[in-house]
């Protein structure tokens, strides 16, 4: 078996007008993330840590934001699109780690539940998946409640290297 670990990042802005989609899971209140399709930062960072572990490019590569068809698209959807792309390349996740950066919203309540829409969508049990929130102690544009940032790692096995 290969064994190959992909890192992925996201960030995006606070805009008015909830709710927001983080992880799956449609988080109420008075905010949500700008982006050109739902906004899922963490949906987002995953994808490009899966991507990226597969050597097969970043989520702008497969789901271009100049692209009207992707405009308020689900970034679960196109999670799994990702996951089915490194499928064809002879790999399969076997597990993800993932921090969000950010001083609202407060993660722990809805972690278990972004655990479950992820495994979903990576085909790993919930316990394969890790989200974990931190505080940027009010320093820097995240600090100041301008939006969030989101690093994830993903590890992919296969059978053979696909080079």
């Amino acid at each position: 078996m290969v064994t190959r670990v992909g890192i992925g990042y996201d960030s995006h802005r606070f805009a008015d007008g909830g709710p927001m989609i983080l992880g799956g899971v449609q988080i109420d209140g008075d905010s949500h993330l700008a982006g050109h399709s739902d906004g899922d930062a963490i949906a987002h960072a995953v994808t490009d840590a899966i991507l990226g572990a597969a050597g097969a490019g970043d989520i702008g590569t497969h789901f271009p934001d100049t692209d009207p068809a992707h405009r308020g698209r689900d970034s679960i959807e196109m999670l799994r699109t990702a996951v089915a792309r490194v499928a064809d390349r002879g790999f399969v996740p076997q597990q993800v780690d993932v921090t969000v950066i950010a001083e609202r919203p407060r993660i722990g309540p809805v972690r278990a539940q972004m655990a479950v829409a992820l495994g979903a969508a990576l085909g790993v049990a919930p316990e394969a998946v890790s989200v974990k929130g931190k505080s940027n102690e009010g320093m820097g544009w995240v600090g100041r409640h301008e939006g969030l940032a989101v690093i994830a790692v993903a590890t992919i096995v296969g059978a053979r290297d696909s080079r």
